[in-house]
């Protein structure tokens, strides 16, 4: 075994769930809960991934170039499939266990992962449905979001719509300006109770459905503001029919060679829990 994997905790236990947790995330499409990942694993796993991040970082261009998603975070999708340690922090069981159980579901596929780092003095990140870009017409998905540093309450974690995920889809806008705005209208007319958690330790993570309207405020610290999120869905689902181009290639990217009614399961998207 490589001398760095030997030295990496394997995050096969369990994370317990109360029943108070469980229905709450099922209520309002949302929950945070503290300590996924304790001090000693952090320790070991952040230099892994802010490395990898700052290796395939493609932004070259200065904040003021940028448009509103690109001034949002630096964002590298599929760390594990590029080095064998974020493979073992990626495709933990532990986390697919959480992802499964709050869903309510026996087993669970990772879609694929994403770091978001926000960079200082980057931009809020508009209001949006992840499952817009998702090729998949389920209930059944859900995104593990944690930060890997402490992040202040200036910064704080996603504000959530709650209960918005029972709309399903409401808006095929992509992330953008205009995203921000018409949602943001929606929201406020549809009174709904809008959660930001706050600050949150290292290692305590967000979770919430594909469906359920999510937003960040900018980074006005000096500091890199370090996420790792990890996006899963139901075992057993099949491919829908893209009805976007962001759908499209959505398919192509991460369900490679399948078309709309195969099973959703490609060697980019392992089983990580099974009941």
């Amino acid at each position: 075994m490589d001398n760095k994997l030997a030295g990496l905790p394997p995050l096969d236990d369990s994370y317990e769930l109360t029943n108070e947790q469980t229905e709450a995330y099922r209520r309002d499409g949302h929950i945070l809960l503290r300590g996924v990942v304790n001090g000693a694993e952090l320790e070991a796993y952040r230099p892994v991934i802010r490395d990898l991040v700052m290796e395939l970082n493609y932004q070259t261009k200065p904040m003021h170039e940028r448009d509103t998603y690109g001034k949002a975070f630096i964002q590298i999708i599929n760390l594990w499939r590029k080095s064998e340690a974020a493979k073992r922090f990626v495709l933990a069981r532990r986390f697919g266990k959480i992802a499964a159980e709050l869903m309510g579901v026996d087993a669970v596929r990772v879609y694929h992962d994403q770091a978001l780092f926000k960079e200082p003095g980057g931009g809020h990140t508009p209001w949006h449905q992840d499952q817009i870009y998702w090729p998949l017409d389920t209930d059944k998905t859900i995104t593990m979001w944690m930060p890997l540093v402490p992040i202040p309450e200036e910064v704080g974690s996603m504000t959530f719509a709650s209960e918005s995920q029972r709309k399903g889809l409401i808006d095929r806008v992509e992330i953008s300006d205009e995203s921000h705005r018409t949602l943001q209208q929606y929201i406020d007319g549809k009174g709904f109770r809008k959660v930001n958690y706050g600050a949150m330790a290292a290692g305590d993570a967000t979770f919430h459905s594909g469906w359920t309207l999510h937003a960040a405020q900018g980074n006005p610290t000096d500091a890199m503001r370090e996420v790792m999120t990890i996006i899963y869905y139901a075992d057993g689902l099949t491919v829908a029919e893209p009805d976007s181009k962001a759908r499209q290639n959505d398919m192509r990217a991460f369900f490679p060679g399948l078309k709309p009614g195969d099973l959703a399961a490609t060697e980019l998207n392992p089983v990580v829990y099974r009941k």
